[in-house]
């Protein structure tokens, strides 16, 4: 069942990119075991863990880490588990006595995920911050937004998920596949502020050759070309069109029935952006699907979350499902040989932790004495 089955992954509670990246690995397969707190923390957006989507298909455990006996028990978890996703502070699981020395040493396959917003290291390494801070220092919030207004905040997606969650999940996937090779684990260290970079790395490139300005909203892709954007309809609602391509722009103009304008003379573009938003103001949004069907004119409807999993494409893919009576994304990438298959809805504290030791080969007496030094579970 997956590509990742049979990996055995130990997730310490935590928040955003942390369980995201497990939420990848369990998607694919993977047993992820995540060790909560005894009761609920303070993790800012207060959430119940039955539509909390990124703990699905995992099962968990609880466990005081900060008693010694908690620590025991956790070094006993570590032994059996092929990866390990830990998203606290630099020093915080070294001081519990969980760090990647003693990890190690108790296991020396392990691999040890680090998911951190500055890094391991460095100035701002033990300082506070979110998403919107790591993509700002990252130069790549500075982007986004329109021509004289102020950046915007792309959700927290940059950050927490694709600069975060997604990297750590492929760094941990990378370092599983090389350990299979040399019998040895090693320290993941995945930063938001460097994976929000990396997501950025196509406009060094532009930069360089001075092909991108650093000022917002004047370039090809940050809605300074008018073939590039997103426009409001008659009934309020908007449409977005990406005709970067010479024949594709054609079909654009074609289809919106204007005059041809040179696509690339910038000077033109206020008087084409002008053109665009007058004419798509005289339809609505799913008129002008129908205008446009069929096309390659590199178009498509901004549709809300609750619209994008009725579109057909969504429905004839199966793109959505549904646990526990939340709509959401189904897993992704497809496999065609191991397709992934979600193990179940999001845990309460402690379900199915009795199941996931039996699984992780823990006998009778070895549960009964770790049931002795805190940790919690249920079937």
């Amino acid at each position: 069942m997956g590509p990742l089955s049979g990996i055995r992954v130990l997730e310490f509670e935590a928040i955003g990119p942390g369980p995201f990246a497990g939420m990848l690995l369990a998607d694919m397969g993977a047993d992820v075991l995540l060790v909560d707190r005894p009761a609920a923390g303070d993790f800012g957006l207060k959430r119940e863990r039955w539509y909390d989507v990124m703990m699905r298909g995992k099962r968990s455990v609880m466990l005081d880490l900060k008693a010694d006996s908690g620590k025991q028990a956790a070094l006993q978890l570590i032994a059996r588990a092929d990866a390990l996703i830990e998203g606290f502070r630099p020093g915080v699981m070294e001081r519990l006595g969980l760090g990647p020395h003693e990890s190690l040493e108790r296991n020396p396959r392990l691999v040890y995920g680090r998911m951190t917003g500055w890094g391991q290291s460095g100035p701002l390494a033990p300082r506070a911050g979110h998403d919107v801070n790591y993509i700002a220092l990252a130069g790549v919030l500075h982007a986004f937004g329109r021509k004289g207004e102020a950046p915007v905040p792309p959700l927290n997606l940059v950050g927490d998920f694709g600069g975060g969650g997604m990297l750590l999940g492929f760094g941990i996937a990378c370092a599983l596949l090389e350990a299979q090779r040399s019998g040895r684990g090693q320290v993941v260290d995945a930063a938001m502020v460097e994976g929000a970079a990396l997501l950025a790395a196509m406009f060094a490139g532009f930069l360089k050759v001075g092909e991108w300005s650093e000022t917002r909203g004047v370039n090809t892709l940050d809605t300074g070309a008018p073939w590039y954007d997103v426009y409001e309809t008659k009934d309020g609602k908007y449409v977005a069109i990406g005709a970067i391509e010479d024949r594709f722009y054609r079909e654009l103009i074609h289809r919106l029935a204007l005059p041809a304008l040179p696509q690339h003379d910038r000077a033109g573009w206020p008087k084409m952006r002008d053109q665009f938003a007058k004419t798509f103001k005289t339809k609505t949004r799913d008129e002008w699907c129908k205008v446009f069907e069929g096309s390659d004119a590199c178009f498509a409807p901004v549709l809300s979350w609750s619209e994008a999993r009725r579109h057909p494409q969504s429905v004839s893919r199966n793109s959505y499902l549904t646990v526990a009576g939340v709509e959401q994304p189904a897993p992704a990438p497809r496999f065609s040989r191991t397709p992934a298959k979600l193990r179940g809805a999001p845990p309460e504290r402690g379900e199915g932790g009795a199941r996931a030791l039996a699984d992780w080969g823990f006998d009778s007496d070895e549960v009964k004495q770790l049931r002795s030094l805190g940790l919690g579970m249920k079937e």
